[in-house]
């Protein structure tokens, strides 16, 4: 039996099986879809009715879904399972109601991971505060290159229901895993996983830094082969020692340093394994380059080791891990170099939505004009400031709450010159680079890494990297 085939059990159980789907959106709209489907008597609820829930309500009330838009706290009389999308809050009354009737909450995850067949690709699963796009993304090149039948699913955009239940067949999925995914996955039980780093975020959600962690971790439970973490990032390797793994699966760090038995690392710039070989106290595998890891900025290269330990956890050869990083390139707006101006490389990562991505991106650089800002969503900047303060040539600040991060420097790094944007307007990212080219010097990097959310001032993160380059582009055109 196929990927592409569903368990008849779990089929069978959900036939006529009252469901409520919480959330319309990426993965409530598939979710209901599948459930209707299946034979189950869906109801849709959704907090907002704006414009894009109205056409979703439509689409599903054509097919006969009951939808409710505009109130997703009441739980649906006869309710015998919620099927929630990710994002919803663990603390919202339509789940106190559920837990008071003893109704299961699943995810779109767990869905999907329960409708799968018996023969199922197994999943290769990451997490982590940053980088997992670009681990998933790298992995899959990795398999491919091995020539498995792969793809990279999950947060990352394919929904992992089409994924299971679609035509195609596959031998192995590289599945990115939010930790709100995995709040509502208890049965998920992966072939291998990575916590790639921790770090504060999305506290809101979850309400305390140790529930975000306990989240993050449920990636490791029932693994078989390997559980992948980051040996400078101790809090990774405290999930896979809580763990409760299958009999025989092995924790495998990854480590920018030489790499110790049961890890791999890189020595005199080469990425070597010394986890999946024979007589692992005494020999180590050439796995690829640093040459070979586009950007070759730290920690991407700690991507790239992640994603080589889920491979080699998988019994993928070293060449194909090689070939794999060599074939691919990463995603707009993540440590992207835009262009070079009067011998200043001007360098977009947009997506460095949080301090400890901008952290890593700063890392990369030895002298740095900054631009930074947006919305902190309760971070502090600190730290950040602190460890980064002596790449600083500048700093350009934009966004609702710069303050925090001007504070910051004002504490951590006086000397350094900041100047401060106080608009908001469509022109402020031209005026920031700007700003950023008068304050730097031939051989400087000018930054974006703004250590925040972008929603105060653009769409999202791409627009916001978009900006940045067109206004890097028109420094450029104006000097030619």
């Amino acid at each position: 039996m196929g990927s592409g085939q569903v368990t008849s059990s779990v089929s069978s159980e959900l036939k006529g099986k009252r469901v409520t789907v919480a959330g319309l959106g990426v993965s409530g709209l598939p979710a209901a879809k599948v459930l209707h489907g299946l034979g189950a008597i869906v109801t849709a609820v959704n907090d907002g009715a704006d414009e894009r829930a109205r056409a979703q309500a439509a689409e599903l009330e054509a097919l006969g879904i009951t939808v409710r838009l505009g109130d997703g706290d009441t739980l649906p009389e006869g309710t015998e399972l919620i099927v929630t999308a990710p994002g919803w809050k663990p603390d919202k009354p339509l789940f106190a109601a559920a837990q008071q009737a003893g109704v299961p909450v699943w995810g779109d995850v767990e869905l999907a991971w329960r409708l799968r067949g018996p023969d199922a690709a197994p999943w290769l699963a990451v997490t982590g505060t940053n980088g997992k796009t670009t681990t998933v993304q790298m992995l899959a090149s990795i398999l491919k290159a091995a020539g498995l039948r792969t793809a990279a699913v999950g947060n990352i955009g394919v929904s992992l229901l089409d994924a299971v239940l679609g035509e195609e067949q596959y031998d192995v999925l590289a599945v990115e895993l939010s930790s709100y995914q995995l709040h509502w996955a208890p049965s998920l039980r992966a072939h291998s996983a990575a916590v790639l780093n921790l770090a504060p975020d999305h506290l809101d959600w979850h309400g305390s830094m140790e529930a975000y962690a306990a989240d993050k971790g449920r990636i490791y439970e029932g693994n078989r082969v390997a559980c992948v973490y980051n040996a400078a990032d101790k809090a990774t390797e405290d999930l896979v020692r809580e763990a409760d793994v299958e009999e025989g699966c092995r924790a495998i760090g990854f480590t920018l340093g030489t790499p110790a038995p049961s890890q791999l690392g890189v020595v005199e710039g080469i990425l070597v394994d010394r986890a999946f070989v024979e007589n692992r106290q005494k020999n180590a595998q050439e796995l690829a380059e640093v040459a070979d890891v586009d950007p070759p900025a730290p920690h991407n290269i700690a991507n790239a080791l992640a994603a080589a330990a889920l491979a080699r956890a998988y019994g993928v050869p070293a060449k194909a891990v090689r070939d794999g990083l060599r074939a691919f390139t990463p995603d707009a707006h993540r440590i992207a170099h835009v262009a070079d101006v009067d011998g200043v490389a001007y360098v977009d990562d947009s997506k460095a939505t949080n301090t400890h991505a901008a952290e890593a991106s700063l890392a990369a650089y030895e002298s740095i004009v900054w631009i930074a800002g947006g919305l902190a969503k309760g971070a502090t900047f600190d730290e950040l400031v602190t460890k980064s303060a002596p790449r600083l040539r500048g700093v350009v600040l934009i966004g609702a709450d710069r303050a925090l991060i001007r504070e910051a420097l004002a504490r951590h790094a006086p000397e350094v010159p900041v100047v401060d944007l106080d608009r908001t307007d469509t022109g402020a990212m031209r005026a920031a680079v700007q700003e950023a080219r008068r304050l730097a010097q031939a051989g400087d990097t000018v930054l974006l890494a703004p250590a925040c959310a972008s929603m105060d001032m653009f769409a999202n993160y791409n627009k916001r990297g978009d900006a940045f380059a067109d206004a890097v582009r028109e420094l450029g055109s104006a000097d030619g």
